[in-house]
C-alpha cells in the first residue's frame, strides 16, 4: 500500500512538472508599426502637452452645449448596439471561464439501487428418473461512487486556450467602447446638424419676412406704372423660392431628430428637441498628440492588437493537438447488497487507470489546422497594421480639413459682408429708380448663399472637430478595457 501510494505521488509530481510546458510561439507584443513622429497635418495645432494626453472622460463637455451633454449622457444606459456589445463582453468574460475550467479535474457522485431476479433449474435423478427443480431468487445491489478524471495540460493546450480567450474579452472590452465612442460621436455630428439647421431656419425666416417686404414693394411699383409686371413676377419667384427651402429644412430637421432618438434608445414618437435660434456650441481646441499615442488611444487599434494575441495563443491550441494527451482517471466507493451495511469496510471499492492518447494518422488533418492558425495569425498581424494605417489617415484628413474649413470660414465671413453691401445697395438703387428689381434678386440670392454657406462651413467644422476627437480614440486608454466595460453594465 505504502509504495503504490509513494509510485501515485511521484507519477503526479512529474505531471505537475510537465504542465509546466506550453508548446506554439509566446506572443511578443503589438506587431511593429511604423506610425511616424508627427501628423504631417498638424502644423498650427494647438502642442500637446502631458496632461492633454490624459484619458479626456466626458470630451463632449468641451462644446459647452448643456442639451448636448444630457443627450450624450444618455447613450450608455439606452443605446442598444452599446448594450449589445456589453453583453458581448459578458459572453466572453463566460467563454473565459469555460476555457480556465479545464486546468482541473472532473468529480461525479454515481448513487445507483436496483433490483433483479435470476432463476435456476437443478435437475436430479433416482433409479431411472429425473426431477427437475427450479429456484428463483431476488437480489438487491447498491453502489455509492465518486469518480475522478483529469487530463493534465501537459504541453500547454488549456494554457493557450485561456490565453486566447483573455485576449478575446480584452478585444471584445475596445469593442465596446468603440462603439460607445461610435454612437456618441455620431450624436454629437447629429445634433450638431440640427442645430445649424436651426439657424438657417432663422435665417430663411428672416429672408422671407425681407422678400415679403421686396414683393409689397414692387407690387405699389407696378400699380403705379413704375416697374413691369415681369419685376413682380421676379419678387414671387423669390420669395417661394425661399419659402420652399423652408419646407425642405423641416424635413431634414425631423430626419435628424428621429436618428437622435434612436441613439438615446427612444422611439421618434417619444422624443422631440426644441429648436434653437442660434449654435450656442463653441468650437474646442484639440491637440493632436503623436502618431504613436493612437496605438493606445483608438479602441479599434487595440481590438486589432488583441486579436493578434489570440491568433497567436491559437497557434499553439493547434500545435499542442498533435502531441500525444494524457488522462488520469479514479474512483472509489461502496457497492453491496443490503444498503444498511453499504458503507461497511468489505464493500468497499476504488479503482485507478492512466490513459495515453497519441495521433498516428488523420489524412494531415492536425497539420493543417496548425497551418490554418499560423494564416489566420498572419491575416490578423496584416488587419492590424491596416487598422493603424486607417487610423492615421482618420487623423490626418481630420486636422486637413480643420485647419482648411477654419481657412475657408474666415474667407466666407469676409463674403457674406460683401454680399450684404451689394445686396443694400442694389436695394437703395431700386427704391431710387436707378436699377431694375433684377439687380436686387440676383444680389439678395447672392447674399442667401453666402450666408447659407457660411453656417454650412461652421456645421463641418464642428463635425470635423468630433470626428477629430473620435479619430484620436475620445480620451480612451488600452489599459481601461476592463473599466470601460464594467462601466456600461
Amino acid at each position: 500500500m505504502k509504495r503504490n501510494l509513494t509510485l501515485t505521488l511521484m507519477t503526479f509530481a512529474v505531471v505537475a512538472a510537465l504542465t509546466g510546458c506550453a508548446v506554439g510561439p509566446d506572443y511578443k507584443g503589438a506587431p511593429q508599426m511604423d506610425a511616424g513622429t508627427a501628423f504631417k497635418e498638424a502644423q498650427g495645432f494647438k502642442q500637446a502637452n502631458p496632461q492633454d494626453l490624459s484619458p479626456r472622460g466626458k470630451w463632449w463637455e468641451a462644446y459647452n452645449d448643456s442639451t448636448l451633454n444630457g443627450l450624450i449622457d444618455q447613450v450608455q444606459v439606452t443605446n442598444q448596439t452599446v448594450k449589445q456589445f456589453e453583453a458581448q463582453y459578458r459572453q466572453a468574460q463566460a467563454a473565459g471561464d469555460v476555457a480556465r475550467a479545464a486546468y482541473w479535474p472532473t468529480l461525479g457522485l454515481d448513487l445507483s439501487a436496483s433490483r433483479s431476479q435470476s432463476n435456476t433449474s437443478t435437475v436430479s435423478g433416482t433409479g431411472g428418473s429425473t426431477t427437475t427443480v427450479q429456484r428463483s431468487a431476488v437480489k438487491n445491489n447498491y453502489g455509492a461512487t465518486l469518480n475522478a478524471s483529469w487530463e493534465p495540460d501537459i504541453w500547454g493546450k488549456v494554457r493557450r486556450q485561456v490565453e486566447a480567450q483573455d485576449a478575446n474579452t480584452q478585444a471584445v472590452a475596445a469593442n465596446l467602447a468603440g462603439a460607445l465612442l461610435s454612437a456618441q460621436a455620431t450624436l454629437a455630428q447629429d445634433y450638431f446638424q440640427l442645430r445649424v439647421i436651426d439657424a438657417q431656419k432663422v435665417l430663411l425666416n428672416q429672408t422671407v419676412d425681407a422678400y415679403q417686404k421686396s414683393l409689397t414693394l414692387t407690387q405699389n411699383q407696378y400699380k403705379a406704372g413704375i416697374v413691369t409686371r415681369a419685376d413682380v413676377a421676379q419678387a414671387q419667384t423669390q420669395l417661394l423660392t425661399a419659402q420652399a427651402s423652408q419646407t425642405d429644412l423641416g424635413m431634414s430637421r425631423a430626419q435628424l431628430e428621429h436618428a437622435i432618438a434612436i441613439l438615446i434608445g427612444k422611439a421618434p414618437a417619444n422624443f422631440s428637441l426644441p429648436e434653437q435660434p442660434a449654435l450656442m456650441a463653441t468650437l474646442p481646441d484639440v491637440p493632436a498628440g503623436l502618431p504613436s499615442d493612437l496605438l493606445q488611444r483608438r479602441p479599434d487599434i487595440a481590438s486589432a492588437e488583441r486579436a493578434v494575441a489570440q491568433a497567436n495563443a491559437n497557434v499553439g491550441v493547434a500545435t499542442a493537438a498533435m502531441y500525444p494527451a494524457l488522462t488520469l482517471s479514479g474512483s472509489g466507493g461502496y457497492q453491496g447488497n443490503e444498503w444498511g451495511n453499504l458503507f461497511d469496510l468489505p464493500n468497499r471499492i476504488w479503482s485507478l487507470g492512466a490513459g495515453l492518447t497519441q495521433p498516428l494518422f488523420e489524412g494531415g488533418l492536425l497539420k493543417a489546422g496548425q497551418q490554418e492558425a499560423q494564416a489566420q495569425y498572419d491575416a490578423t498581424v496584416a488587419e492590424y497594421r491596416q487598422t493603424v494605417l486607417g487610423g492615421l489617415q482618420e487623423v490626418e484628413d481630420n486636422l486637413a480639413a480643420l485647419r482648411i474649413l477654419q481657412d475657408e470660414a474666415q474667407t466666407q465671413d469676409l463674403a457674406v459682408k460683401a454680399a450684404k453691401d451689394s445686396a443694400d445697395l442694389a436695394f437703395n438703387q431700386y427704391k431710387a429708380g436707378t436699377a431694375t428689381y433684377v439687380n436686387v434678386a440676383t444680389t439678395q440670392a447672392s447674399l442667401l448663399s453666402a450666408q447659407r454657406t457660411a453656417l454650412d462651413v461652421q456645421q463641418r467644422r464642428f463635425t470635423a472637430n468630433v470626428l477629430l476627437i473620435k479619430a484620436l480614440g475620445g480620451g480612451w486608454e488600452a489599459s481601461q478595457m476592463t473599466q470601460t466595460a464594467s462601466a456600461a453594465k
